[in-house]
């Protein structure tokens, strides 16, 4: 019975993530093009640069384990945040927030979103005269939750913090700032976010603009952004190593020092790899990635033992595709193979 439960389990996330992310094709296209035009009229960086310490901390896992949720957009707004503010300013650069929360050219204009679902009629609910369903005020109100998601990890850890309306007041959500990639810190004063500098070292990593442009940042979700986000520090910690054999996490190192769980891991890694923007290790180009399960994948699932974890390579090649359209066709073959293997399931019980 097990086994039914998760393969149901499996068949209802992934025809809910279709439908969330067929809903949100307009809106992931415009968000696309919000973004492309702050990198155009910016200072167009080919990377976008994180300070480690938003994976891992000296003293084990960073803030971005905490926003590994499965609801609320807390770690794609402060991924979209660090990408406009290096838009923006030069290595250096302190941040300053002279952006709306909503209207034009503000912040909820990078944010997509796929609306209101009515469980019950099975579509997608209108839009109602005082707009409190329409797109606007919904990406809106999410931005509000991430910002206090953000705001309440912690005393040291928040990674923005926002004035009050008066003493202890209402939060002034638009006039928030944002915070280094470890957080607030211990002083009163709190360590405001600078565009830090690329350390080629474990002190920093990298994401290629392509990464925001072509909506991948809006279409996975938080614990494969997480996923992707360790295995490229990881990949460019090692390099060497990750170039000829490939990089991994075993349990403990997982949860100790990035607090991430075996599932959302194992979960994350094997759609990362449908996705195009990971492949089991090989000795090859890292820009020569063949499409679809190929032989290296058999061999990988043939040469691993049930204590050994998958060694991965990052390959960005699958960056430079529409999130949209790789994550639809994945997604739609997933969906028939897992409808597949239900159906040959039902046809072996009593």
């Amino acid at each position: 019975m097990e086994g039914f439960e998760i393969m149901a389990d499996a068949r209802e996330v992934t025809t809910r993530r279709l439908r969330r992310l067929t809903a949100a094709v307009k809106a992931v296209g415009q968000a696309g093009t919000a973004l492309g035009g702050v990198w155009t009229d910016g200072r167009k960086p080919v990377h976008v640069v994180l300070r480690s310490h938003l994976l891992q901390s000296t003293s084990g896992p960073g803030p971005l384990v905490r926003l590994v949720l499965p609801r609320g957009v807390a770690l794609r707004f402060y991924l979209l945040a660090v990408f406009e503010a290096q838009c923006r300013l030069a290595v250096g650069g302190s941040w300053v927030n002279d952006r709306p929360l909503a209207g034009v050219g503000s912040w909820s204009d990078f944010i997509a979103i796929d609306g209101a679902y009515d469980t019950r009629s099975g579509t997608y609910m209108p839009e109602t005269k005082q707009g409190r369903r329409g797109p606007a005020d919904l990406r809106l109100r999410q931005i509000q939750s991430a910002l206090k998601t953000l705001e309440e990890l912690g005393p040291e850890q928040a990674l923005v913090t926002m004035p009050r309306a008066g003493k202890g007041g209402r939060r002034l959500y638009g006039e928030f700032s944002l915070m280094k990639e470890n957080g607030r810190g211990a002083l009163q004063t709190p360590d405001i976010y600078t565009v830090p500098r690329n350390h080629w070292s474990a002190a920093t990593i990298t994401i290629p603009a392509e990464f925001f442009l072509n909506g991948w940042v809006q279409v996975l979700n938080s614990s494969e952004i997480a996923t992707w986000l360790i295995l490229r520090g990881l990949s460019q910690w090692a390099r060497d190593t990750h170039a000829t054999s490939g990089v991994y996490l075993y349990g403990r190192p997982r949860l100790e020092d990035f607090g991430l769980r075996r599932d959302a891991w194992e979960d994350g890694c094997q759609r990362l790899r449908e996705f195009g923007l990971i492949r089991h290790a090989r000795n090859a180009p890292l820009d020569s990635e063949p499409k679809g399960m190929d032989i290296v994948d058999v061999l990988a699932h043939g040469r691993r033992k049930q204590y050994e974890p998958y060694t991965w390579q990052v390959t960005d090649v699958g960056l430079a595709e529409d999130a949209v359209k790789v994550c639809t066709r994945e997604l739609t073959l997933r969906q028939k193979l897992l409808d597949t293997r239900a159906a040959h399931r039902e046809t072996l019980s009593p």
